[in-house]
């Protein structure tokens, strides 16, 4: 998938003041009443409203919309959901959108819905930044997710991996936008779509519906909104299936910034969650440094890795600020480059994408001096909101609250009927769970062999607050360095693939210093390596550098794992992705990231390969 840039929607209103854009020269939604005709349309038409609402008391209920604007019919749709005393007990709303506003014209627009103030407020306080990909939002302490794919829908919809329970289709009218309303979205949609799913449109357009038949929606008019005469109603054949059945105790081995991630995306959603570390206290193995880098890394082609990276950077900003107590400060990052070659590389990312400026801009040599407050030898690439967190604080908040067992070292698992034993190395039982997560890194594939995790040892160096500079920003070039947290400069960090050593080696230091020189040249003269204080820290690490985020081969047995050095950006969105893998939910992520962080991609290559 290519990067497509992100054309933000240009505000202006129609001479009766309803939103309108110039680019497809049409209203956003109709002059009689917005909100009235997202219930009679929308809602109604999908039999959300009125007699017997086909969500009540539904676990989970999915709806996915295709042309987001500004929003309204999602905020009706919230506000529904609060009105019904039986409503489903969580709601999904996944919604693509070509042309996204900016936060500052959505607010402009809301101002003209006073009856959804309070929702309303809320969405433009917490809007994404106007990048491709999927972003998603929580409302209601997680009851209500919004999800935007920011794209073009007929390149976002086959990414999508929902079962959808209702469908709002509302583009821009055909003869205005037929792209969103072709064959290759509707057969998208009836893809996306549960049995016995509902589709509403206001559209009746002739071609239109047989189109929609084709895909294989039945179809039938209703009356109307406003001047109207007719609107469309449709059903995916079948009947809507069964809730399926959600283990109730998850345990959770793990207790770092992968273990303490999933246990609080799953107790976000019920289910009874048991944590078991081994220590006497969480972050004792990877995620124990004093700070870590938070930032994304663009690519040219706009690779997996770097779609996901910047996804896990904007969830996990988003999840900074809804956890209370992580220590971190989005102080900055600047990447420098490494060299010419990379910083002309860097210059012409910027220059393609287009990013918005406060994610992400390319800054010359002088202007990142200038940033840095310290002279450095090439331009680089500054990310304003990117930063530092203390990783042992990013547990105990995730963990604040849950049922944690430390000093539980689990030793090996015993399959029962419809779940899991947990045992000690002596035998004894250390707890019972329908399903278990493995999220004790390295120690994982002593349970699972087939789990391809190995070692990276990492030695980060403690260079004292008094012995350098101030700086007050995080800087990387080919190793990084945090500004001063605790009295310490965290400068690092070395990696040894496969080496399980222990001891503080004065190579590791040397080469810390070598690499701080680089950054930030001259910074560290005078520091002696021999007298720095360190931590050593043991990285899980996958083959292909991604995340092992899914179901193992065992039922119930999952794992999140092998985040490598890049655990602080990939931490909340990958256990977003794994909770919503066990609870049935929409995906957080594209498709074919979700498949390329699978567990059972390494047996799939290796199948191709024809060694299995």
């Amino acid at each position: 998938m290519t990067y497509q840039r992100i054309v933000p929607a240009e505000l202006a209103f129609a001479n009766d003041g309803v939103p309108y854009s110039a680019a497809f020269d049409d209203v956003y939604h109709s002059a009689s009443g917005g909100l009235e005709q997202a219930r009679h349309v929308f809602l109604a038409g999908n039999r959300l409203i009125g007699e017997a609402p086909r969500w009540r008391r539904r676990e989970c209920f999915t709806v996915l919309e295709t042309g987001f604007g500004a929003g309204l019919n999602f905020l009706a749709t919230w506000q529904a959901w609060r009105d019904d005393p039986a409503r489903p007990r969580r709601l999904h709303f996944v919604s693509v959108e070509k042309h996204p506003y900016a936060a500052t014209d959505l607010r402009r627009i809301f101002a003209g819905w006073p009856a959804l103030a309070d929702l309303s407020s809320q969405l433009a306080d917490v809007w994404p930044a106007l990048v491709p990909g999927l972003h998603r939002l929580h409302f209601e302490n997680g009851a209500v997710t919004l999800t935007l794919a920011f794209g073009d829908a007929a390149e976002r919809l086959p990414q999508l991996v929902l079962a959808a329970d209702a469908i709002y289709l509302d583009g821009f009218a055909p003869a205005k936008n037929p792209d969103m309303w072709s064959d290759a979205v509707f057969a998208a949609l009836f893809a996306r779509a549960a049995p016995g799913a509902t589709l509403a449109s206001w559209s009746v357009l002739d071609d239109m519906m047989f189109r929609l038949s084709r895909a294989g929606f039945a179809l039938e008019k209703r009356p109307g909104f406003g001047t109207k005469r007719y609107m469309l109603a449709a059903r995916k054949p079948g009947e809507t299936p069964d809730e399926a059945r959600l283990p109730q105790r998850i345990a959770v081995i793990g207790a770092g910034a992968a273990g303490s991630s999933a246990a609080q995306r799953l107790a976000a959603r019920g289910f009874d969650v048991a944590v078991f570390e081994a220590a006497a206290e969480p972050a004792q193995g990877a995620s124990g440094n004093t700070a870590g880098v938070f930032r994304p890394l663009p690519s040219l082609d706009d690779s997996r890795l770097a779609r996901l990276l910047r996804a896990g950077f904007l969830y996990g900003r988003r999840h900074l600020a809804a956890v209370p107590g992580v220590r971190h400060q989005l102080c900055g990052v600047l990447h420098i480059a490494r060299d010419a070659k990379h910083e002309e590389t860097q210059r012409r990312i910027v220059a393609e994408q287009v990013p918005p400026a406060d994610l992400l801009r390319f800054v010359e040599r002088d202007e990142a001096s200038a940033i840095a407050g310290w002279p450095v030898e090439m331009g680089a690439w500054w990310f304003p909101g990117g930063g530092w967190i203390n990783p042992p604080s990013l547990c105990r908040a995730n963990l604040a609250g849950l049922d944690v067992r430390y000093g539980a070292a689990v030793d090996r698992l015993e399959a029962v009927d419809g779940g899991w034993r947990l045992l000690a190395a002596d035998g004894s039982l250390l707890g019972e769970a329908d399903a278990v997560v493995l999220a004790n890194a390295t120690d994982a594939r002593r349970m699972i062999p087939e789990l391809p995790v190995r070692v990276g040892r990492g030695l980060v160096s403690h260079i004292p607050e008094a012995a350098v500079p101030p700086f007050n920003i995080v800087a990387t070039r080919l190793g990084y360095v945090t500004p001063a947290v605790d009295g310490i400069h965290c400068a690092g960090a070395t990696m040894a693939s496969g080496d399980t050593g222990t001891d503080l080696r004065l190579a590791d230091h040397v080469e810390n210093l070598t690499r701080l020189d680089m950054t930030l040249p001259g910074y560290g003269k005078g520091l002696d390596p021999a007298q720095l204080a360190g931590r050593i820290g043991f990285r899980p690490m996958s083959p292909d550098r991604l995340p092992i985020v899914g179901a193992l081969d065992a039922p119930g047995l999952w794992t999140l794992n092998g985040f490598g050095a890049r655990g602080l950006v990939w931490a909340s969105l990958c256990a977003e992705l794994l909770a919503c893998r066990i609870a049935g939910e929409p995906l957080p992520v594209e498709a074919d990231i979700a498949a390329a962080l699978s567990p059972g991609r390494f047996r799939e290559r290796s199948r191709r390969r024809g060694k299995v």
